[in-house]
């Protein structure tokens, strides 16, 4: 069955399916239950399954986590919510210490079915809390799953195989596409693998890589690099621990040259693992340097003045203006 769906309201949509298909699945975080999520992405949940399936935890993201851990060790499949990204800090250590080391701790006898929902990235015109983009501390997290979709498709599929996995994920939801819409197939018979990147838009003179948020970015860069006559193929990573280097590479070898953008920090963000991988498995088919358009090295400004530090097409295709040709 296909659907017009925003993303908030597949995700709606995989959580209700998950609920329905196994009976060890719950949903609780601050504020899921009767509101529905800030961004209602739990909206009518708690009144359709009662408060022994879906229901408020206390303002405690540590307790969210590590209640999460206990169910999941004693079989069941718990989905929390940290409501904000910067939020989860609190559960860091219960996620770094526990979550991600319980199958290696017990020589693969423990599994954690667990999935950590993270609203996160900006331009929704956040405060501070509210906007940052925290996957890099996930995604060095050995026996961590991370995971970030930027299409209403991905992100219903995404979260059923989540759910349905053995082990933890932590599924990252880029805020601003909540409202993107796009069509739904409720199915996961014809789902692509869980950690497979996916070639968006086909180019040839430079490989372009996104996750989340930054894909639509991406994407516009392509469109406007094409009324320049430059060719620009986009890559949407999915899923961002374990990295696609096949799909990536493959890409590149292609191309010669390539770049990433993403929202957060360039110093230590994700994307320096990216250029790392993508220079020393392809070094010998490279052009040109691999560039990074990130956000800026400072805390997530004020609501005001997030439009100068958000990556954009024009500060892409500038970036791509820098190599000789």
């Amino acid at each position: 069955m296909t659907e017009q769906l925003t993303m908030a309201a597949a995700l709606n949509a995989a959580l209700r399916d998950a609920l329905d298909a196994d009976d060890s699945v719950v949903v609780y975080g601050e504020d899921v239950g009767p509101l529905g999520g800030v961004f209602r992405v739990t909206d009518g949940l708690a009144a359709d399954y009662g408060d022994t399936r879906v229901w408020d935890s206390p303002l405690a993201e540590s307790g969210i986590v590590g209640t999460a851990i206990g169910m999941a060790m004693a079989g069941m499949r718990p989905v929390v919510e940290m409501q904000f990204d910067a939020f989860s800090y609190p559960a860091f250590e219960q996620v770094v210490s526990h979550v991600a080391k319980m199958r290696n701790r017990t020589r693969g006898a423990v599994e954690l079915p667990m999935v950590i929902r993270i609203p996160c990235a900006g331009a929704i015109g956040g405060v501070e809390h509210h906007s940052d983009s925290s996957e890099s501390y996930w995604a060095s997290t050995p026996g961590l799953t991370v995971v970030m979709p930027s299409n209403p498709a991905d992100a219903y599929t995404m979260l059923r195989q989540a759910i349905d996995s053995p082990d933890p994920i932590v599924f990252m939801e880029p805020k601003s596409r909540y409202w993107m819409r796009g069509e739904v197939e409720r199915s996961l018979e014809s789902a692509p693998a869980f950690d497979r990147a996916r070639v968006v838009r086909p180019g040839d003179d430079v490989t372009l890589i996104g996750y989340g948020p930054t894909v639509r970015t991406a994407l516009d860069a392509a469109e406007r690099g094409a009324d320049e006559g430059l060719s620009i193929e986009v890559i949407d990573l999915r899923t961002l621990s374990p990295f696609d280097d096949e799909t990536v590479s493959e890409s590149v070898r292609r191309t010669s040259r390539a770049a990433v953008i993403h929202e957060a920090a360039q110093f230590g963000g994700y994307g320096a693992e990216v250029v790392a991988r993508v220079t020393e498995r392809n070094f010998h088919w490279l052009d040109a340097p691999v560039l990074r358009v990130t956000g800026f090295d400072i805390p997530y400004p004020s609501p005001k003045l997030e439009e100068f530090h958000l990556p954009t097409a024009e500060r892409v295709l500038a970036a791509l203006d820098t190599w000789e040709w």
